[in-house]
Order: C-alpha cells, then structure tokens, then sequence
C-alpha cells in the first residue's frame, strides 16, 4: 500500500482531488455574495439606485443644474440679441430706402437746374453781346469766378476774348484772375469733350 500511496497517479489524482475541494469551497462565498446582493437590489427596484445617497453623483447633479441655467441664461440673451439686430436691420432698411429716396430727388433737382440753368446763361449772353467790353468787364468783377466760366463756356470764342482782353488790362489782380478763369474755361471745354 506504501507502494500505492507513492505512485505518481495517485498522488496527482489526490493532488487534483483535494484542488477541488478548495475551489468548491473558495467560490462558494463569493457566490453567496453575489446572490445575497442581487437579492437586495431586486428589493430595492430601479429607484433604488436613486435613493442611495452617493456625493459624486449629487456633485454631478448640481453641475448638470448649473450648466442647464447657464445655457437657459445665453439662449435668452441670444433670442434678445436676435430681436435687437431685427428691429436694427429694419430701421438700416427704412433709412437705406429714405436715402436713396432723397437722392434720387436731388438728381432730380440738379438736372432739373442745369436744365434750367442753360436757356438763363444763353439770355445772359444775348444782353451782354449788346454791352461793351468794357461794361461787361465791370460787370464780370462784381461775378465770382465758376458763374463768370460758366458764361464764358456759353459765349462764342469771338466774344469772349475781347472780355478777357479787357479784364486783363485793367491791372495785375484782373489779369491773374483772367489766367484762372481761362485755365478753368479750358478744364471746362476738355471735360465736354470727355462726356459722350
């Protein structure tokens, strides 16, 4: 029986044996654990869960709450900024319209008044084509310098060299003031020439 007991297969087979034994035993209490814990929380239900008290879960909670006001607070003042830039835009419109509104009359009004403005300096040009030179030269110091380029550009070139002539003569500050006004009659006459 020695002989037996010293054998190699009956020592692994009592060596697994015994194993066995030991994880049977081992893996009972766990078990039992986990059985008893289940059981608990079958009683305790779903709302159980929620009813224990855990602080992790309260901070998480009180996070939760405070970002939820947070973004409640930005989408107020977002719907607030949007009726802000509605009523902005209207008003940039209703201004945007006024403008060009008014504009628009006060082409009207300019073209209107060139219109108008050339038949009057044709009339101008009549009765100083009666005047003498030197009448009309008189008469041109009292004018400022745009109204007397503006008869000027009407005026044949024969009638109005004997004006320029004339304010020329009458001393240095006339004749510099005859250079302006030449110089812009000849701006003028150029710039006729450009628009088609």
């Amino acid at each position: 029986m020695i002989k037996l007991l010293q054998a190699p297969l009956t020592s692994m087979t009592l060596g697994g044996i015994v194993f066995l034994l030991t994880m049977v035993a081992l893996l009972q209490k766990p078990l039992h654990a986990t059985a008893t814990t289940e059981a608990a929380h079958e009683e305790l239900g779903p709302a159980g869960f929620w009813e224990r008290h855990n602080p992790e879960v309260d901070q998480m909670f009180q996070e939760v709450k405070r970002e939820k006001v947070a973004l409640a607070k930005r989408e107020a003042e977002l719907r607030e900024l949007a009726t802000r830039l509605q009523a902005e835009r209207a008003e940039i419109n209703t201004v945007t319209q006024r403008v060009a509104q008014l504009q628009m009359e006060f082409d009207q009004s300019v073209t209107r008044i060139k219109e108008e403005e050339t038949p009057n300096l044709k009339r101008l040009v009549r009765l100083y084509s009666s005047m003498s030179p030197e009448g009309i030269s008189a008469i041109m110091k009292e004018l400022d310098d745009q109204t007397v380029v503006k008869v000027f550009s009407v005026m044949k070139e024969s009638d109005s060299a004997p004006l320029l002539d004339a304010m020329a003569k009458e001393g240095e500050i006339q004749a510099k003031r005859a250079a302006a006004i030449s110089e812009a009659l000849r701006r003028t006459i150029t710039d006729k020439k450009k628009i088609p």
